[in-house]
């Protein structure tokens, strides 16, 4: 029923296109389900014994989970984040990024009060810029926390989960991305400008699993750039609030904007050529294809966040994944051929927690076991993997098999 509300406010505290905030609010409610459906399925098992015990796995609730979420799907990785630790009987302390205190966590108040649901199992706590180092050590580090759901940046995370670990306390946390999009040259090069323009820039590339490089194999790479560009050139740029056209909104705050301009300005001066793009006003950055990208640019190796993706020939398979795999990070990727078994090939490679055949890096579904590898964080989100996240596993046994003690006892 909030939905026109929550589109309203997700574009006016977070800059998004309508189009992702119609996407967003559509898939939160599916979230709960997906968490509500867990409820429903086994959470322990009877195990065998060999003394003649009736003997049993049982899941049971952690008691208080901090969940911090992020700016960019604010709405949708809060409810990711608190409603399977939720449904599996816990309460949450939720911290929504300072950027987007309602969208992330306000509403949420709002709606489960509506929704009647108990004071105290959903705590919201925003915060200032200022306070957020007091007010994240106090609900990581509280003794009556026992977990934490973290999704953001790597740098955050690895404080985060560093704390955790002190305080030996559970912590699933999704971070930054570099990822890959593998053009094949027998991909079909609808599906592979189309799966790079969306993964590139949709929502102005402010995506953890976005595609940050496009690796095509040499043989298609000029026809692969040439219709590339001509589809992300079809891209508006400008206010999504004044025109539903606009789908380049304006990043999150002008540090970001700054932060995509001097990778921008570093890859040029290093020798890269702008395809298309480069241009910044304010907060509003053109979508930006770049090409000649080497290894000394920030924006082969950095996390851009931003609309901007540099365009990478290679020769072999071997090549492309020792390309991908050139990164700390390793959150998703994308594999575009007409080849199955060869897209699997290049996906078991990968070293990344996801992968996607003839589809974008972007992906994502409620129940699915969403998370990275390597600086990409710890754990996963959704589905049964929340649950086992979230809950604490117990061996619990009924003597039934008249199992006796030594004599001497």
């Amino acid at each position: 029923r909030r939905r026109d509300d929550l589109v309203a406010a997700l574009q006016g505290e977070g800059g998004g296109w309508f189009g992702k905030g119609m996407f967003e609010s559509g898939y939160v409610p599916e979230v709960f389900s997906a968490a509500a459906a867990m409820t429903y399925n086994a959470i322990g098992e009877v195990l065998p014994s060999d003394h003649g015990k009736v003997s049993m796995a049982m899941r049971r609730p952690m008691g208080v989970v901090t969940v911090i979420s992020p700016w960019n799907f604010p709405t949708l990785l809060t409810a990711r984040g608190l409603a399977f630790p939720i449904a599996a009987g816990n309460c949450v302390v939720l911290k929504p990024s300072e950027e987007t205190p309602y969208t992330g966590g306000m509403i949420f108040a709002e709606i489960f009060e509506a929704a009647g649901v108990p004071a105290g199992v959903l705590n919201v706590v925003t915060c200032s810029r200022e306070n957020v180092p007091a007010v994240g050590d106090m609900i990581v580090e509280h003794p009556l926390v026992k977990g934490i759901s973290f999704t953001g940046s790597t740098p955050v995370g690895r404080v985060i989960a560093a704390k955790a670990g002190a305080h030996l306390k559970k912590c699933c946390v999704e971070l930054g991305g570099k990822d890959a999009l593998i053009v094949c040259d027998d991909a079909d090069m609808d599906r592979a400008t189309a799966a790079a323009n969306f993964g590139s820039f949709m929502h102005q590339g402010q995506i953890c699993m976005s595609v940050e490089k496009i690796l095509v194999q040499e043989t298609v790479f000029d026809e692969f750039l040439s219709r590339f560009a001509e589809r992300a050139s079809k891209l508006k740029v400008g206010d999504p609030t004044a025109d539903k056209g606009h789908v380049i909104g304006p990043l999150i705050n002008d540090k970001q904007a700054g932060k995509v301009r001097e990778q921008i300005e570093d890859a040029v001066a290093k020798g890269a050529r702008v395809v298309i793009g480069g241009g910044v006003d304010g907060r509003f950055v053109e979508p930006t294809i770049l090409t000649g990208v080497t290894p000394d640019m920030k924006v082969y190796a950095e996390e851009t966040f931003g609309p901007v993706v540099p365009v990478i020939p290679y020769r072999t398979d071997s090549e492309a994944i020792a390309i991908a795999n050139d990164s700390e990070y390793g959150l998703s990727s994308g594999v575009i051929t007409r080849n199955e078994a060869r897209g699997l090939a290049i996906a078991s490679a990968l070293e990344t927690g996801m992968c996607h055949i003839n589809c974008s890096s972007v992906n994502d579904e409620p129940h699915v076991p969403f998370g990275g590898s390597k600086s990409s964080g710890v754990g996963r989100h959704g589905g049964r993997w929340s649950t086992e996240t979230f809950t604490e596993t117990r061996w619990v046994t009924l003597e039934r098999g008249g199992r006796g003690f030594p004599p001497m006892f």
